[in-house]
């Protein structure tokens, strides 16, 4: 991806990709903005934030070589949906299986905060996942703002009425009128898991809903 659209957003990427981190010094960062990974077949599309500044700002895939990434993959990996537990590099034959990555933000933000308007100008990128994976059925937002970027990128934020739009609590499942089921999740960063909000239990809770909703057979592939 070459996409130029949020300045500050290039020059943070950039900035990180030239820098380093101390325990990266051999690694030749990404530094650009990060493409969506996994089965274009996939009934499952988890969507996060934004690319963390030495996870996949480094390594160039979506949640790989950071600690919410070893959460999510170590999770895929239980429940059938990658066929290894950890994922290190975008070259390291990890591969999924049902399942698609995505996320609000393509670039890493300074502070993990990207503005409304950075939100805004990438969830094209979003929007277009969205329609190209149209086996999906089930729909992992992994945060509030990963929730409702899908909401809004997906048109249902427009179509529904406020009242109507679901609304991001953790473990809540939403069944939409296409029948796509939305299920919340606290993002699996740092600050949920290292201070008890978000627990392995109720992580793996969350897959489990999804597997549940997935053998309901809900909704057919267009």
């Amino acid at each position: 991806m070459a996409c130029g659209r949020c300045p500050r957003l290039r020059r943070y990427c950039r900035r990180v990709a030239r820098d380093k981190k101390r325990e990266f010094l051999d690694w030749t960062y990404w530094g650009k903005p990060v493409p969506g990974f996994g089965d274009p077949r996939a009934r499952l599309l988890v969507v996060g934030l934004a690319p963390a500044a030495h996870g996949a700002n480094r390594t160039g895939r979506m949640f790989t070589g950071d600690s919410s990434g070893a959460w999510l993959y170590g999770a895929l990996h239980r429940y059938g949906f990658a066929d290894r537990a950890q994922s290190l590099s975008r070259d390291d034959g990890l591969t999924l299986a049902d399942c698609y990555i995505t996320a609000a933000a393509r670039c890493a933000p300074p502070g993990n905060k990207p503005s409304r308007a950075e939100l805004e100008r990438c969830r094209g990128y979003l929007a277009a996942d969205i329609r190209l994976l149209s086996r999906v059925r089930v729909v992992l937002s992994l945060g509030r703002i990963a929730h409702d970027s899908w909401l809004k990128a997906a048109g249902w934020w427009a179509t529904l009425e406020p009242r109507d739009r679901p609304t991001f609590a953790h473990g809540a499942v939403t069944i939409l009128p296409d029948g796509v089921a939305l299920v919340a999740s606290y993002h699996p960063s740092r600050q949920n898991t290292n201070t008890g909000r978000l627990t392995r239990a109720m992580w793996h809770g969350v897959f489990d809903r999804v597997r549940r909703l997935l053998a309901t057979g809900r909704r057919t592939p267009r």
